[in-house]
């Protein structure tokens, strides 16, 4: 009796033993099966929120969206945003993050919204452009992203058309090429004010993130007026980053968009 019991005891044992590991296999599977999100295929933005479970990608309150100048409201708000760069803002890094270029920079510049201040904390590139004004898509749109003390974000979007050289987008582009998941010390100065168009008249919502997790606490404020480069600087530009490394138009839903002149 004790020689069956003890073999019913061992078998038992053999067979918790074998379904932990299948356990463990199944988990490894999985973790291994995990997508990132991306721009194209089956992890392009039309499937952020299944590969995202726990984003906002699929909120009320997303973007990009199409500025459709009829449907602003205008108002005048000269006062609203000042820019608070200096002449010398130190230019940290450059790095290729799989999804786009983006320069890091130090402490110090910042800007004011809504009586609000805001610190630069990185610049990167979509391209082609992610907003779009009155049905047109522009060839590249720069976003200037800022964070306050309270972790509430600004960004700024400027939209960018072909045209002559741009000697700020030369200096920006003179630390390409560089390989995905890689980096550059840089820690130069450089003068972003240079950077905006001269009409500073500007298009303001509420939205979102344009990449995963596509948090919906952020203000946008969308220049009217593009800035001009070159044909080869956009190439360029095209060569280091994902092809159409944009997000697709978001439904405005609600949303109230105003002009700021």
């Amino acid at each position: 009796m004790n020689k069956i019991f003890s073999t019913i005891l061992f078998l038992a044992l053999i067979s918790m033993i074998s379904c932990k590991n299948q356990e463990k296999s199944e988990v490894i599977t999985k973790t291994e099966d995990h997508k990132h999100w991306s721009y194209q295929g089956e992890t392009s933005p039309e499937h952020w929120i299944e590969i995202e479970k726990n984003s906002d990608c699929d909120g009320k309150r997303q973007s990009p969206i199409n500025i459709i100048d009829i449907n602003t409201i205008s108002v005048d708000s000269a006062e609203t945003l000042k820019i608070l760069y200096t002449p010398e803002t130190i230019l940290n890094k450059v790095e290729n993050n799989g999804h786009s270029i983006q320069f890091n920079f130090n402490s110090g510049d910042s800007i004011s919204y809504n009586n609000e201040i805001y610190h630069l904390k990185q610049i990167h590139f979509h391209e082609s452009s992610e907003h779009i004004v009155n049905g047109v898509k522009y060839p590249a749109e720069i976003h200037l992203v800022h964070q306050s003390d309270s972790k509430k974000l600004t960004v700024l979007g400027i939209l960018c058309m072909e045209g002559h050289e741009s000697q700020l987008f030369e200096f920006f582009e003179s630390f390409l090429p560089i390989e995905g998941g890689q980096f550059k010390k840089i820690d130069k100065a450089i003068d972003l004010l240079n950077l905006f168009p001269e009409d500073k008249s500007f298009y303001s919502y509420r939205g979102s993130l344009t990449t995963p997790p596509c948090t919906e606490n952020v203000s946008w404020i969308v220049f009217k007026q593009p800035i001009i480069i070159s044909l080869e600087e956009v190439l360029k530009l095209k060569d280091n980053m994902p092809i159409n490394n944009y997000r697709n138009e978001q439904p405005i839903n609600d949303r109230k968009v105003y002009y700021n002149y």
